[in-house]
């Protein structure tokens, strides 16, 4: 694949400042890619505090809160890249960095489920500010915009969730939720300030584009109702059939739609690009590999094995910190990532990228199957988890980019986006399924916990997601082969 937008025109050269600082812009991306997955992974080992803080009566209260930010950032993650090319890099970024301010600062000051619940949705929705650097980074660093932009987003990424769940288990330690939520409304306010002053302001890279109110509106919903069904499912039973087919038809006609539309959300050309779709299929496949793998990890490891009977204990009886610590091996192999993909990316090699990472996703997935109940199985597993999953992201975010104008990089970035949250909705869903089908009481108590040999169902289960990439990618390549035989003949 090659690239199908010259790098550089006169028209981005009259936009880019050139005083801007290379290392600055840098920075500042990575601040927000970092911040916003932080705060996206500091909540899962926070659940149980809350529920005991607010006495909420059942799980499926607390897992509303999660539910909420996934929401709230299906939401960010379509509509702020758009908003990003029509209204400015500098505007976007720093009003999304206010909604993470005031979700944060909701809860700070109210001091309850309730105001915690609106919080979420607010922080879910500036936590998808993670994509703005994507563009802005494109848009003012110039032929090596796409490299920089992916590489910060990828490599952030994994410090970022790491720097959760270390962050989540020192919170559950040290410090009380009140204490937590007014240090996030005081750094995320000293970020907005600090995008605001950074990012050049530039005219919009689409003088003439808008936003189809409609359109945007109308998928948000769709969407919005199958991460609902996705991460509900377990709790709503059949009725979340209900919000999945809204979804579904909701979705469908919506496509039917936006392909005559004048002011379409996403531009459909973009979509037939050769490998395009494929490569979003596939973020939305290492997005659920990964989500697999983390809840599986994370679930495993805090598991107390003198808590349960003899028969059935397993676990390594590991605190919210401790398991945080586990993940250190998957950040420092994502930077290592993006590194390796660029290049061959760029030289039109994507599928066979897109399948090594999958192959080394699988192979990691095949290890914890059957080597998970010691730590150190995990500091390998996760190591390997992270070459194969940055790997398949770095592809994945640089091919769609790759497929358009600096002008639209906001959209391609926001099409990524939203196949991710997807994939990582339905990861944790397939995964919160499995662990569900069968389990054992904690003696003492009214808890149950997953039986012991789900654990090995559930990385085998994974394993097949990531070899649905290999079949993706190989199913779109023989299909695009088709149709250049058809044209030439």
């Amino acid at each position: 694949m090659t690239k199908t937008h010259a790098p550089a025109s006169a028209a981005r050269g009259a936009r880019r400042d050139p005083a801007t600082s290379k290392s600055l812009l840098i920075g500042v991306g990575a601040l927000m890619v970092v911040l916003t997955n932080a705060v996206i992974f500091i909540l899962p080992p926070l659940l149980p505090v809350i529920q005991a803080q607010y006495g909420l009566a059942t799980v499926a209260e607390t897992t509303w809160l999660y539910t909420a930010l996934t929401l709230g950032g299906g939401a960010g993650f379509i509509l702020l890249p758009r908003l990003a090319d029509v209204y400015g890099d500098r505007n976007t970024s720093a009003a999304a960095s206010a909604f993470l301010t005031v979700g944060a600062l909701v809860p700070a000051m109210g001091d309850s489920y309730a105001t915690l619940l609106a919080g979420c949705v607010l922080m879910g929705f500036g936590c998808a500010a993670q994509l703005l650097p994507l563009g802005f980074l494109r848009r003012n660093l110039g032929e090596n915009g796409i490299t920089v932009g992916v590489a910060v987003l990828v490599i952030a990424t994994g410090v970022g969730i790491v720097v959760g769940m270390i962050g989540g288990g020192l919170i559950v330690q040290d410090l009380s939720l009140r204490s937590f939520f007014v240090i996030l409304t005081a750094v995320s306010a000293a970020t907005t300030i600090v995008l605001f002053v950074a990012i050049p302001h530039t005219p919009p890279a689409e003088r003439s584009g808008r936003v189809g109110a409609l359109g945007t509106v109308w998928m948000i919903a769709w969407v919005a109702a199958i991460l609902l069904t996705l991460t509900q499912g377990l709790v709503w039973g059949n009725a979340a059939l209900i919000p999945l087919a809204l979804g579904v038809v909701g979705g469908i006609a919506w496509i039917r739609v936006e392909r005559r539309s004048s002011s379409a959300v996403f531009d459909v050309a973009m979509m037939k690009t050769p490998l395009v779709t494929a490569s979003c299929v596939c973020i939305a496949l290492f997005a659920a590999v990964n989500s697999a793998f983390l809840l599986l990890l994370s679930t495993y490891a805090q598991i107390i094995p003198e808590a349960l009977r003899p028969t059935d204990a397993y676990g390594l009886g590991l605190s919210a910190l401790e398991t945080g610590w586990l993940m250190v091996p998957f950040a420092v192999t994502f930077l290592i990532g993006s590194i390796l993909v660029d290049r061959p990316v760029t030289n039109g090699r994507g599928v066979p990228v897109f399948v090594v990472g999958a192959l080394i996703s699988v192979g990691g997935l095949a290890w914890l199957a059957v080597a998970h109940n010691q730590q150190w199985h995990y500091l390998v597993g996760a190591a390997v988890m992270g070459l194969g999953c940055s790997i398949g992201y770095a592809a994945g975010f640089t091919m769609v980019q790759m497929a358009v104008s600096e002008e639209k990089a906001g959209m391609a970035a926001g099409v990524a986006g939203t196949f991710m949250a997807v994939g990582f909705a339905f990861g944790t869903a397939l995964v919160s399924a499995d662990l569900s089908a069968s389990v054992v009481p904690v003696p003492g108590t009214t808890l149950e916990v997953a039986a012991e040999s789900l654990y090995g169902t559930g990385y085998w289960i994974a394993g097949v997601l990531a070899l649905l990439v290999v079949v993706t990618v190989l199913v779109s390549r023989a299909r695009t082969g088709r149709r250049a035989a058809v044209t030439g003949s």
